[in-house]
């Protein structure tokens, strides 16, 4: 089976595991330098480098014919993108796309994911078509095709940068 995925997740983990190493280690050279570092402390530091780690940790966002994964280090979330019912932006301090599919599963990501794949986007807009065109999709279409556009667009950028016509 023949699956997108987001291309920038391993740099994304990476650069959370830069962050949460970068502070165990201010955290401990301060408390070295200070001479009251001890085990418990050193543990404390640790357990508080591994919440940030956690709390910075990207979902792995997959697609493939007519489903869409995220998952976290805890849960994973599927949705049928060929069954989805509804999708909704919703706007706050990160911008979210929530689309929910006809079993009731439901699924929050960053619309930024798509920007960054095309490929992801494309297996993703393939099935909300399918299910536009089945009748499921009741509610989301002009959220869809904002996002399209923007895809579009930072698609077309991109390849206005790389062959210097920018």
């Amino acid at each position: 089976m023949q699956h997108s995925e987001d291309h920038r997740w391993s740099k994304d983990v990476y650069a959370s595991a830069r962050c949460a190493g970068a502070l165990l280690a201010l955290l401990l050279l301060i408390d070295c330098g200070s001479g009251t570092l001890t085990w418990w402390r050193g543990t404390l530091w640790t357990t508080l480098a591994l919440l940030l780690f956690g709390a910075l940790y990207p979902a792995r966002v997959r697609a493939g014919d007519g489903w869409l994964t995220s998952r976290r280090l805890l849960r994973t979330r599927r949705v049928r993108t060929d069954l989805l019912v509804s999708v909704r932006r919703l706007d706050g301090i990160s911008p979210r796309l929530l689309l929910r599919d006809a079993f009731g599963d439901r699924l929050e990501i960053d619309p930024q994911v798509f920007v960054a794949n095309p490929d992801l986007w494309l297996r993703v807009d393939e099935g909300a078509r399918k299910a536009a065109a089945a009748g499921t999709l009741t509610c989301g279409s002009t959220a869809l095709g904002r996002l399209s556009e923007q895809v579009e667009r930072e698609s077309a950028l991109a390849v206005f940068k790389a062959s210097g016509l920018e």
